[in-house]
């Protein structure tokens, strides 16, 4: 006690004896706040003189007459200052900024955009695409209240009202600027924020220049689990954190946030800290050094000197600290200037990383007599002792209400005050108070006070636009929107309200969080004694209150009351009398007051009435008795309910016999999906419904279910009633509650729920969840985890988890359940007073009826009328009308498939096996053979192939089994394996059954499946018109050549729907918008959704067939108008469509064969490669893509030539009569003459003889193969195979095949290509002496055949053969196979015997010898050096092997090969040859869509056969295996090769050949799983097929899901430059682009990726990009790289870009780097490729001038000389070697000179 007396003596302080200044320390005082008043005792404090004992480094010196006080100043807002560094703990939370408290009470806002970079960026990219984006986490979820952060004070600015306000930064860039690489040691503790998520961590940003931190996954799995819920992190969480590991002099710094290391992180001395770069929040281990009245003055780390304030001393230890006490404490700021570091010691602070736990104060708001002055601070404010003893603090400007009554006596020690809590600090542990007069009187501090309904008064601070601004309390203002100044609308508001004026309002909405207060100033509104409704659960029935009309309809009326809440009056409740025309006696803003009719809270609908009731009481009190009643039902309790009402979503019942309200749900009425939509529309007002289950209960709201196997569960009591009754494993029934993108939840009977992740969702690979279940759909779920402590269960709704028994039994129980609702659905029909309805109800399938056939459709369905009531509608699909003639008015007999009862439609069939059954007796559980009529959702309708008998099968095996995929799905037509259960037709008229294993289905006919194709188009451009497909019951009474005017709905890039001003429906066909259309223009483009259109009525479209009708048909009423817009129509003459009946076929004869006509692109038909086009709304046309152009690149992608909607030229090649359609071409009349020139397709290979080309319609030519090109090659048909595009010239059309040549120089005349092999037609074309190649064709006896052309042989004897005699013939076979390319010497022609004589010998030919050559054939392809002796071989082999490598190169090029090695290929079966080398590669293109790339003109084209690719015809090759041809076999070769990548994707190619993108995903799956993990480079080909198909088959969706998945197993940056080639490659530039700048961010170390984002940006022509490009690249590439990347740069300038560019960046690099001689001899490449002559000599002559080493001159004078021989004269050579003799005695004698 002797020590605290003297440290802490009580009363004040006595006067000093001057001696004793020198000699004794200050004494300090017990009591913090007792601050002497007395004016003697504060000049000697400021005359006071302490010794300066603490080691000062790098501060400003202090004046010694500094007092004690103003030293321990608190901070304030005239303290802070820009860059000061200071810790903050987050208070509130709003959308775009924080609100931080700061020590000693003061607080500041961190605005959205200064979290991070990276957040930053993200929040750009959001507002860039204008939609959320899914990785970007709101602030909210980003920070809670109570978390400590280090801030920045980024500035301080000045509000209008002239007070300061604090902005910070908490961007780890700004806040630890400070600190550098080199600074950074193991230990320290920092901040940062997430930026990137990598595949094994997170990327931190933690604001250091040079330095990369990452925060691998495995330190953060403990704070995820703890503190973020088991959430990854997201870009801009921000994160305390620990440095653990530096590398690269802290280039790369690893760190931790375990909590073990961050609470017990401190700072010390081995981590150099200094005051330059001292952070807030660091924790330190400090000693006391002075205890003074004020607060500590401690030392810390050895050489640093800190303040604590008396606020932020450890209260419990207030008054008890000593001189030379070691404690701990917490850096709160430092400043920037002072470089005064204050500290905190409570211990809140002292353990990093955890929030601080009270964040908010009990009683704020409240009003406090007196509350006593403990200290007083000049600059700051006050503190104050309340009455619990507890401290609290004001600010200075809250201890008066102005300055100039503001006095410093009126705070003494001890002085009372009456003030109020207004606020309460989280940094400081204190409430904060205000003294001024008007915040004590205020109603309302906080929005949080406003009650919405409640009077406020306030001050308008201004009138805008939208209302006025007013201000209702400190901090607060609220607005008046412009409708709610008066009863009326005011015109001018500002002459009746000024700024200032006092206001009374009543708050209309009052929204805390988002700081909104929407008030009224209508007097009625204000002065109204009605109850306010401020919630629809106050909307009692009877209820009268004052509203304001917010709409005026037709219908009536919608009433606005508080918080949003509305009603609906309808127009018979506006009035006692009728009103006709609402509008015209109500206005919006006006106040009404309305009676309550009705009201639904669970739906937030009102009825309400402007006939007051009377009488409201009673039925008051009848609501509430029916309420008491309600109260006896309970969850789980089975009930009989009637329906009230049918809703939109279901019924509105009745409980029985209390009447209670309740709601039964539409998916709740059946186990089936979609018998809920049938018995919705069929039950009735008034029915009663048995056994239906009490499924939830609150006070307003009871929920109801009749879902059979909900109820029998319940019945069962196998209902679960808590969490702790479940255990794993158990099976449960419920239903889906709701679908999220990561799972689906389902709830139990009982009311519990558990979710259902999409990996435990399905068997089956889950993409979207919503495609595999819907909400409201019964299903089993297996119990797979529960956790009590939290509340939640795991569930598993996997068939293979979830089965209920045999899959057979369960199909047929859930068939007989479906058939038994259905039947009670046709006795709700039956009920009806309707005939037909009636009838429709009695049908049964099977029933067999005569029909009138009333009309056959287009797609080949007929409608039939005549049946037993006249309105009955009975259709037979294409399908069902068996191939039959049929004409209007014939009558048949039909059989009845199915009744549908919402359309009220019956499906029927002509098939004669139906109709005729058979009788035969039918054995229970008897197979039999079946064939699918009739597809319903949950089952199909079949015959039996023997008696033609109609069976019922289910088409699920359990309730969760509602996902197939196409290939799964059944088809009309289908075959399908049935075992019977019941053998008579009951009541449904259909025999029941289960189908056998779906292994035993039999594929539809090729013709059948090719109809389906067409019908799916169809439904397809159904889809696409859907404004167009909008059944109007109204009859129209316009004609044809009426003017009408309507409002343009929406515009298609083929036509447009307007709405005509009557309410009908119109459409303007493309065709019928101008009178001349520019060739390329899309006229549609000049039409604009909501623009009014006057048009002229040219026709009328059945709603049904879509066929223009006359007007004279009787349903012409009922069509929807075609109209015409041209200015021509709408003044004068005008064409109206089909006004006489004249058939499709009558049409199209009009046009004649060569006329030009202009056509509309309606779509390319990948399937059949063609263009579907319209000439008019009625003429349909088709133009064969070999007909649309020469060009190969078109042909490629004919969707990039040709656009929808885009008027295209053509001409009239001749009418198609059978299809109704015109044929049209693009490349002018098509007749296939001698010397036209035209595109074909390779339909065979024939070896050793050339080509079948197909042409369109049906023509056939034969190219022969010295017709292939102008220079022979030893392999000329290798690169042909079956539906290539090739352009061909025609030869001769004489015979019924056409003669085809393929030369460049016939079919590319203008490239005057040199034509290295003749054309030799006839004898006459050959000269003796004359030296010609050929294939041998035979070997005879005594000489060789050798073919000189088509039809020209030639003659070599044996003894010209070779110059070794031999008459072995097995050397001839091998050494002359049939095929092989020769050289020949004609010796002599002899016309009159057809004769040509030709001779082999290497005197003759200057070629090798043919038998020394190597023996083998060129089909294994040996290398051309075996054997030293033989150097003739030379000239041919290096030919040969230019070749190959020019096929490697183009297989490479082909996009799924790109990475694999380059060796040769060989099939599982011993070998593949080349030709089914060449399929395999074509098939690989068709997955990855990347053309090769060759020289030749014909070469372009050698991707384009596959990506349009629609069979593949059987190649002529008897020696060669065949290769797989169906999935078994494709099963076979994979088993035996699992790890090949190339069978896999030619598996998937397989499958997409036959356009089954499903099944080729599926085999793409398989291969990721069954490759071995070893293989990457194996599984990287199949990652990068699956991205190619997604690209070209799949969504964007599906794409970056596969993306991601890709980088997840893979090395990243080879999947992201994959992905980059194919979005250039598909010419998606903006997605690649996108893609490159994610690259750039993620791997910006990366040399390779600013090279190819260079090559990516130059080839689209951006030379300034590219540029751009450089710079950056330089900026972020170590300098080591720089001239690397600079050459490559202009080597891609010289390729792509500027030439003159690029020699710029050479002669700029070479002018820093003279001496790198790597970058001479790129830039002499570059030159000698693109440049001059002259301009490779001047590079050449100033290489070989500079002073390098002699063995790098000797290298350049090589090139030069090897320059100048290819390219120069003798006289040039010689110039170059005397430069080399010169340059070599001038270095001798250098030498000897020294």
């Amino acid at each position: 006690m002797a020590n605290l007396e003297e440290s802490f003596p009580r009363g004040g302080t006595r006067k000093p004896h001057k001696s004793e200044k020198s000699s004794q320390p200050v004494v300090e005082q017990d009591n913090l706040f007792d601050i002497s008043t007395e004016e003697g005792s504060v000049k000697r404090k400021k005359s006071q003189k302490g010794p300066a004992k603490t080691k000062k480094l790098k501060i400003e010196k202090r004046k010694s007459n500094k007092s004690m006080k103003e030293k321990f100043e608190i901070l304030s807002l005239e303290s802070l200052c820009e860059g000061m560094r200071i810790l903050g703990c987050v208070k509130e939370v709003n959308e775009l900024e924080l609100v931080v408290s700061l020590p000693n009470g003061l607080q500041g806002f961190v605005q959205v955009t200064e979290i991070c970079d990276a957040y930053t960026q993200k929040l750009n990219e959001q507002v860039a695409q204008e939609e959320p984006l899914e990785d970007l986490l709101r602030l909210p979820e980003l920070f809670s209240p109570g978390m400590l952060v280090r801030c920045v004070v980024s500035s301080l600015d000045v509000t209008e009202s002239g007070k300061k306000s604090v902005k910070l930064s908490v961007n780890p860039k700004r806040v630890n600027k400070v600190l550098s690489a080199e600074a950074l040691r193991p230990g320290m503790l920092l901040t940062g924020t997430v930026s990137s998520l990598e595949d094994h961590g997170y990327l931190v940003d933690i604001g250091v220049d040079g330095t990369r931190a990452f925060l691998s996954l495995q330190k953060a799995q403990e704070y995820i689990r703890q503190k973020n819920k088991g959430a990854k992190f997201k870009v801009g969480q921000y994160l305390t954190c620990v440095v653990e590991e530096l590398k690269s002099n802290g280039g790369v710094v690893s760190l931790s946030v375990e909590h073990s290391q961050v609470s017990s992180a401190f700072a010390t001395e081995e981590q150099s800290w200094n005051l330059n770069n001292l952070l807030p929040g660091l924790v330190v281990r400090a000693q006391v050094q002075k205890v003074t009245q004020f607060g500590l003055q401690l030392n810390f780390l050895t050489f640093f000197t800190g303040l604590v304030d008396f606020m932020h001393l450890e209260p419990k230890k207030m008054g008890s600290y000593s001189s030379k006490q070691t404690v701990k404490a917490c850096i709160l700021c430092v400043h920037p200037r002072t470089r005064v570091v204050r500290l905190s010691l409570r211990p809140i602070f002292l353990h990093p990383g955890r929030p601080l736990t009270r964040i908010s104060y009990q009683q704020l708001g409240t009003v406090l007599d007196d509350a006593s002055v403990e200290g007083f601070f000049e600059k700051a404010g006050a503190i104050f002792r309340l009455r619990d003893g507890v401290l609290a603090y004001a600010r200075l400007s809250h201890l008066s209400d102005s300055k100039k009554a503001f006095s410093a006596e009126a705070f003494k020690l001890g002085s009372t005050h009456r003030c109020r809590i207004i606020d309460y600090s989280q940094m400081d542990e204190l409430a904060l108070l205000s003294l001024r007069k008007s915040i004590i009187a205020a109603p309302f501090l906080r929005y949080q006070d406003i009650k919405t309904g409640t009077i406020v008064k306030g001050k308008v601070l201004a009138l805008k636009p939208f209302g006025m601004l007013v201000k209702v309390g400190e901090q607060m203002r609220g607005l008046v929107p412009s409708m709610h100044l008066a009863d009326i609308m005011m015109k001018n508001p500002e002459k009746k309200f000024n700024t200032g004026d006092e206001v009374k309002c009543r708050v209309l909405l009052c929204d805390p969080e988002a700081k909104k207060l929407i008030m009224t100033l209508k007097k009625t509104l204000v002065t109204s004694k009605l109850p306010a409704i401020t919630c629809y659960e106050d909307a009692k029935p009877g209820l009268q209150t004052h509203g304001v009309i917010i709409r005026v309809k037709d219908y009536g009326c919608l009433v606005k009351f508080y918080n949003d809440v509305q009603g609906l009056v309808p127009k018979h409740e506006l009035s006692a009398q009728h009103i006709p025309d609402p509008e015209r006696v109500f206005y919006t803003g006006q106040v009404v007051k309305v009676a309550v009719l009705n009201c639904e809270p669970s739906k937030e609908r009102m009825l309400l009435s402007f006939k007051l009731l009377s009488g409201s009481e009673p039925k008051d009190e009848s609501v509430k008795n029916s309420k008491k009643k309600g109260s006896t039902v309970n969850t789980g309790q089975l009930v009989d309910v009637k329906v009230l009402e049918k809703t939109k979503n279901g019924l509105e019942v009745a409980i029985l016999p209390h009447n209670i309200p309740a709601f039964l749900p539409t998916p709740h009425l059946s186990d089936h999906v979609a018998n809920g939509p049938l018995l919705h529309h069929w039950l009735q007002t008034g029915d009663t419904l048995h056994r239906v289950l009490c499924l939830s209960q609150s006070e307003k709201h009871i929920l109801l279910c009749r879902k059979p196997a909900l109820v029998s569960t319940v019945e069962g009591g196998q209902d679960p009633k808590s969490l702790s009754e479940i255990q794993p494993g158990m099976l449960l029934i419920g239903f889906v509650k709701s679908i999220k993108d990561y799972g689906v939840f389902v709830q139990f009977p009982s009311g519990l729920s558990g979710l259902s992740p999409k990996t435990i969702m399905s068997d089956k690979f889950v993409t979207t969840p919503s495609e595999h279940f819907v909400e409201g759909q019964t299903v089993v779920a297996k119990v797979t985890n529960v956790d009590e402590s939290k509340q939640r269960m795991l569930l598993s709704l996997r068939l293979s988890d979830c089965s209920l028994g045999d899959s057979a039994s369960t199909s047929f129980l859930l068939l007989c359940q479906c058939l038994e609702e259905l039947q009670g659905i046709r006795s709700l029909m039956s009920n009806q007073d309707s005939v037909l309805i009636q009838t429709l109800a009695d049908m049964t399938p099977g029933m067999v009826l005569d029909a009138m056939v009333q009309e056959v459709l287009e797609n080949g369905s007929v409608v039939f009328g005549g049946g037993p009531v006249p309105d009955l509608i009975l259709r037979a699909s294409r399908y069902h009308r068996a191939g039959q003639e049929l004409e209007p008015g014939q009558k048949k007999k039909v059989v009845v498939l199915h009744v549908d009862a919402l359309k009220l439609e019956v499906h029927v069939s002509l098939h004669q096996d139906l109709v005729n059954r058979k009788a035969r007796k039918l054995r229970k559980n008897s197979r039999h053979q079946g064939i699918v009529q009739h597809l319903e959702e949950s089952f199909a309708v079949a015959s039996l192939v023997e008696t033609g008998h109609l069976v019922a099968f289910s088409l699920i095996s359990h309730l969760n089994d509602t996902f197939h995929f196409d290939s799964e799905k059944l088809r009309v037509g289908q075959g399908v394996c049935l075992t019977l259960k019941t053998t008579e037709p009951g009541v449904t008229g259909l025999i029941l059954a289960v189908e056998g294993p779906a292994s035993k289905r039999i594929r539809m006919p090729a013709q059948r499946d090719s109809e389906t194709v067409d019908d799916k188009g169809e439904e397809e451009e159904e889809e696409e018109e859907e404004d167009l497909t909008v059944r109007s019951k109204k009859s129209h009474s316009l004609a044809i050549g009426d003017k009408v005017t309507g409002t343009i709905k929406s515009v298609k890039a083929t036509h447009a729907v307007v709405t005509l001003d009557d309410g009908f429906i119109g459409c303007i066909h493309v065709s019928r918008i101008l009178d001349d259309v520019p060739e390329g223009v899309s006229p549609t483009t000049t039409l604009k959704a909501g623009k009014k259109v006057t048009a002229r009525v040219i026709g009328g479209r059945d709603v049904k067939t879509s066929k223009f009708l006359p007007i004279s048909h009787p349903r012409f009423v009922l069509t929807i108008l075609e109209l015409s817009v041209r200015p021509s129509e709408l003044k004068g003459d005008y064409r109206a469509l089909n006004t006489h009946s004249v058939s499709p076929m009558e049409k199209i004869r009009q046009y004649q064969a060569g006329q030009t006509v202009t056509c509309f692109l309606k779509k390319y038909n990948v399937m059949k490669k063609w263009l579907e086009v319209d000439i008019e709304p009625d003429i349909r046309g088709r133009i064969p893509l070999l007909l649309t152009s020469l060009s190969f690149k078109v042909l490629k992608h004919p969707d990039k030539k040709f656009q929808i909607g885009q008027a295209i030229k053509a001409t009239v090649v001749g009418p198609d009569i059978p299809r109704a359609f015109l044929c049209l071409s693009l490349i002018g009349p098509y007749k296939l003459e001698e010397g036209d020139v035209a595109m074909g397709r390779v339909l065979k290979v024939l070896p050793n003889k050339g080509l079948t080309v197909s042409f369109p319609f049906g023509r056939i030519g034969k190219v022969s193969v010295f017709h292939l090109s102008d220079s022979y090659s030893e392999e000329p048909l290798t690169d042909f195979c079956p539906q290539k595009i090739v352009r061909c010239y025609i030869l001769s059309t004489a015979h019924r095949m056409l003669a085809l040549s393929l030369r460049s120089s016939r079919t590319n005349k203008e490239t005057k290509s040199k034509i290295e092999d003749p054309e030799v037609n006839s004898i006459e074309d050959i000269q003796a002496g004359q030296l010609l190649r050929g294939y041998v064709k035979s070997i005879l006896p005594s000489s060789v055949v050798i073919g000189l052309g088509p039809s020209v042989m030639g003659l070599v004897k044996h003894s010209h053969v070779s110059q070794c005699v031999s008459r072995e013939k097995e050397l001839y076979d091998k050494c002359l196979p049939e095929g092989k390319l020769v050289t020949a010497r004609v010796l002599c022609v002899n016309p009159k015997k057809n004769l040509i004589e030709l001779s082999l010998l290497p005197s003759d030919t200057g070629k090798p010898d043919v038998f020394s050559a190597s023996p083998e054939p060129p089909l294994p392809k040996q290398e051309g050096r075996e054997g030293g002796t033989e150097k003739g071989l030379k000239g041919e082999s290096k030919r040969s092997q230019r070749r190959r490598e020019k096929n490697q190169k183009m297989r490479e090029e082909s996009g799924l090969y790109s990475q694999e090695k380059k060796e040769p290929r060989k099939s599982q079966r011993g070998g593949q040859s080349k030709r089914e080398r060449q399929e395999s590669e074509s098939e690989q293109e068709l997955v990855n869509k990347r053309p090769k790339k060759s020289g030749a003109p014909e070469d372009d084209d050698s991707g384009v056969e596959v990506y349009y690719r629609e069979g593949e015809d059987e190649v002529e090759e008897p020696k060669v295996p065949p290769g797989p041809e169906s999935a078994d076999d494709f099963d076979r070769l994979v088993l035996s090769s699992p790890n090949s990548s190339i069978l896999w994707l030619q598996y998937m190619a397989f499958h997409l050949q036959a356009t089954e993108i499903e099944k080729a995903r599926a085999v793409a799956e398989r291969a990721l799983k069954t490759i071995s993990f070893r293989e990457e480079q194996e599984k990287l080909n199949v990652w990068v097929a699956l991205l190619n198909l997604e690209n070209m088959y799949g969504s964007q969706e599906s794409l970056a899901k596969v993306f991601e998945r890709a980088v997840q197993y893979n090395e990243p940056l080879k999947v992201f430059l994959h992905l980059a080639d194919i979005y250039t490659k598909s010419e998606k530039f903006k997605e690649a682009g996108e893609l490159y700048n994610r690259m750039l961010k993620r791997f910006r170390q990366e040399k390779a990726v600013w090279i190819k984002y260079g090559a990516f940006v130059l080839g689209r022509s951006q030379a300034g990009a590219s540029h751009r490009v450089l710079q950056r690249a330089l900026e972020c590439l170590p300098t080591k790289e720089h001239v690397d990347v600079i050459v490559k740069f202009a080597q891609l300038e010289f390729q792509l870009g500027d030439v003159e560019r690029a020699k710029a960046i050479f002669e700029n690099t070479l002018t820093t780097y003279p001496k790198r001689t790597d970058v001479w001899s790129v830039y002499i490449d570059m030159t000698i490729k693109h440049g001059s002559q002259k301009e490779v000599r001047d590079i050449f002559e100033r290489v070989i001038h500079l002073s390098l080493a002699p063995k790098r001159m000797k290298f350049f004078f090589k090139r030069y000389l090897d320059y100048e021989k290819q390219h120069g004269t003798e006289k040039d050579v010689q110039a170059v070697k005397a430069k080399a003799l010169e340059y070599v005695e001038a270095k001798s004698s250098a030498l000897e000179d020294q």
